[in-house]
């Protein structure tokens, strides 16, 4: 599909959802190199959702204040006092940054949390299973995506916004013995692949410091253009996809099976966006649902 959102009065308008992390907004040069590219999307009509993550500046916020982070699998472990944290960085910091960076590139950006509208409902996520260990992991304060609402996101587009939005989730309605809603951490990879889903995306962009998924993790060289979702799952299973790549990709497949169209996991460089629109494969890995490569 073209990236050029061109076509008749009524045709539908490409929809990309592009998330990069908190490593992103902390690098000056590289969010700037992601937002440039995306100025030029919307300006060709393209309907952009921006999610970003907030993991580094949580830690260093963390360490300020005495606390130690803690980590499991690579994810976050976090209590009362860390969602505290989360929430300030993530719909405070980050969130403002990002935005404040958009708007000097001439994107109408409107930063949004999972909390607002509500946008990402969940629950508490149950202790799950983690490689290497033989009990359950309890997360914490960690959301289950139960489902997504998009009419806040929609109504944003629809007035010309570019929606920038924060990985927090919550629970509504409240349980009974609650006088507000629950709030809760949700790792940001997996809120970009339910809004993808959520808002039908042509194009998902999971962005970061890695050009890609990568057969031998020490040699960017090793790149796998484009890879279909039975080759990404035996990935998986023989080890050559690893660490914290398993669940961007788990959380790509889930988008690609509920009719997002492909997938790019890519590192945050200029030119990025629209070299993949043009060719998937050629500046990252591309998961599609047909053969990979």
């Amino acid at each position: 599909m073209s990236a050029s959102g061109e076509g008749s009065a009524h045709a539908r308008p490409e929809v990309l959802v592009v998330k990069f992390g908190g490593e992103v907004v902390a690098d000056p040069a590289q969010l700037g190199a992601v937002l440039e590219d995306v100025a030029a999307l919307v300006s060709r009509g393209v309907r952009v959702l921006l999610c970003h993550g907030g993991g580094p500046q949580a830690g260093c916020l963390q360490r300020a204040l005495g606390l130690v982070p803690h980590k499991v699998a690579g994810r976050r472990v976090t209590d009362e006092a860390t969602l505290g944290v989360v929430v300030r960085v993530l719909a405070g910091e980050v969130s403002v940054a990002v935005v404040a960076a958009a708007l000097a590139r001439g994107i109408p950006a409107v930063g949004i949390s999972g909390v607002s509208g509500p946008t990402v409902v969940a629950d508490r996520r149950p202790p799950i299973h983690v490689p290497g260990r033989d009990e359950p992991v309890d997360y914490g304060l960690v959301g289950r995506v139960l489902r997504v609402e998009t009419g806040l996101v929609e109504h944003l587009w629809a007035g010309g916004f570019v929606p920038v939005v924060n990985p927090l989730g919550v629970e509504v309605p409240p349980p009974p013995s609650r006088d507000a809603c629950p709030v809760y951490n949700i790792n940001a990879d997996t809120v970009a692949c339910e809004l993808a889903a959520a808002v039908e995306a042509d194009h998902l962009f999971l962005l970061s410091d890695v050009p890609g998924i990568l057969r031998d993790v020490d040699d960017p060289d090793s790149r796998m253009r484009t890879v279909a979702p039975h080759e990404a799952q035996a990935a998986i299973a023989d080890g050559t996809i690893a660490g914290g790549m398993i669940p961007k990709v788990q959380g790509a497949l889930r988008a690609i099976e509920r009719g997002v169209g492909t997938v790019h996991v890519c590192g945050a460089r200029a030119g990025v966006l629209a070299a993949e629109l043009d060719a998937p494969g050629a500046r990252g890995t591309a998961i599609t649902g047909g053969g990979g490569a």
